[in-house]
């Protein structure tokens, strides 16, 4: 059985096409910097590169939120990436305890998924089950510059 859990009323939207790109890596305190440096350079090499900073700041609050958070063995960074956007995909093997952004802002934690949700155009949790194990995924969708995630022209007023 698979469950969702997403804000409300946000939808990973899944590119049709794209390039897509996986990263694995153990879970340790290296893993929040090897994917800050994985998305950079595969962003700055797929010539997106007003995309990078904030790539590099949300990728690197999610994995820590899983390494700080998960006993998972590994974590899986997964990037679909196309002419108008990217969508990052982080996963861990622990279900059971979905990410909450904080809501003091003087909190010591809960500010990093604050953070994600103010950089990207939208973001979510799925958590999948059944017999070939259990894992929870935090994703999020970064829109180039002029663009919005359907592809319609994005206009700032």
């Amino acid at each position: 059985m698979t469950s969702v859990t997403v804000p409300s009323p946000s939808v990973p939207y899944l590119p049709q096409r794209g390039e897509r790109y996986r990263l694995v890596a153990p879970n340790s305190p290296t893993a929040p910097r090897v994917a800050r440096d994985f998305v950079g350079t595969l962003l700055r090499a797929t010539e997106h590169p007003g995309l990078v900073d904030d790539a590099r700041l949300c990728v690197s609050e999610v994995v820590s939120n899983a390494h700080c958070h998960t006993e998972s063995a590994r974590i899986r960074v997964d990037v679909t990436v196309n002419r108008r956007q990217v969508m990052v995909y982080v996963t861990d093997d622990e279900p059971n305890r979905l990410p909450k952004p904080g809501t003091a802002p003087d909190a010591e934690s809960g500010r990093g998924l604050l953070i994600v949700e103010s950089l990207t155009d939208r973001w979510g949790t799925t958590t999948r089950g059944g017999r070939a194990g259990h894992a929870k995924t935090v994703w999020f969708v970064l829109v180039e510059p002029g663009q919005c995630a359907g592809g319609a022209l994005r206009t700032t007023g």
